[in-house]
């Protein structure tokens, strides 16, 4: 990748090494065409189900990965020990201006689905209609534990790589809506620290070595406590609401039946009873 310091305008470039990104799921709107967005999803639920907590898992632990000033000759000498522990086509390289470039993974750990254009078609939409002004999104679940690699430098920071595993997806989310985290695996136990915007990923990859479980990346929604709603579109938000519609319903539904069980069995148990 060339340096994102040295780039003319100023945006660094990525590169991405491809896999299986395919989804699979229903599309939740029963009248899609009606709406400005599709969305397809294999989740029956929009509340997350209850978790037991991991209790090997523990939180914002800053791992020692990256924390000491290195000099070119230090960053040299790690850069060849990278190199010469890894065993694909995923070296690390040195530059004249003494920055470096590299390969990093990231899973995808993604709750809720993403938003990407709606597919164009001559000019028309999915019923054959003209296409209008109105922009149209598609949103859809990523497959759960998806990674893919990225080729960045060593000046890229956490933000431009969240950035640039987007426009790679051609997700139109806003950024914000997402953060990177470390992951580490050490004496049983799992540490997790959520990355600052102006962290640099290749240089946490270049300190820890290639070891997956001495360090990972992976993205995930940018949980601050209560959900914002205002950063999501008026479709997003429309389509929540069918969905929390959906549930109450079928909520009631099954609490009505419960009651009405209960009453018939005390009916049944009137009936049958001797009085006295």
């Amino acid at each position: 990748m060339t340096d994102a310091a040295s780039s003319s305008d100023k945006t660094p470039s990525f590169e991405m090494t491809w896999g299986s990104s395919t989804s699979s799921g229903y599309c939740s709107e029963e009248d899609s065409d009606s709406e400005f967005e599709q969305y397809f999803t294999a989740r029956t639920s929009f509340f997350p189900k209850t978790r037991k907590p991991n209790l090997n898992v523990k939180q914002d632990e800053q791992i020692d990965c990256g924390k000491q000033e290195l000099t070119t000759a230090d960053i040299q000498q790690k850069v060849k020990e990278y190199n010469s522990q890894i065993n694909s086509n995923l070296f690390m390289n040195m530059n004249k201006d003494g920055s470096y470039t590299g390969f990093v993974k990231v899973q995808f750990k993604l709750v809720r689905p993403v938003s990407v254009p709606h597919p164009k078609k001559g000019g028309q939409d999915a019923g054959g209609r003209k296409a209008s002004g109105v922009k149209r999104r598609t949103s859809f679940y990523l497959p759960k534990d998806a990674s893919k690699h990225l080729h960045i430098s060593s000046r890229t920071s956490a933000r431009e790589v969240i950035e640039a595993l987007l426009k790679k997806f051609t997700v139109v989310d806003n950024p914000g809506k997402f953060a990177l985290f470390e992951r580490s695996e050490r004496h049983d136990q799992v540490y997790v620290r959520k990355l600052s915007d102006a962290e640099r990923p290749l240089r946490l990859r270049l300190c820890a070595g290639p070891s997956e479980k001495v360090l990972s990346f992976v993205i995930k929604e940018n949980e601050t406590g209560e959900v914002n709603w205002h950063a999501f579109s008026m479709p997003e938000l429309k389509n929540f609401l069918r969905i929390l519609q959906r549930e109450e319903e079928e909520h009631v539904k099954q609490i009505v039946q419960r009651y009405a069980l209960a009453r018939t069995k005390m009916q049944e148990a009137l009936a049958g009873s001797t009085p006295g």
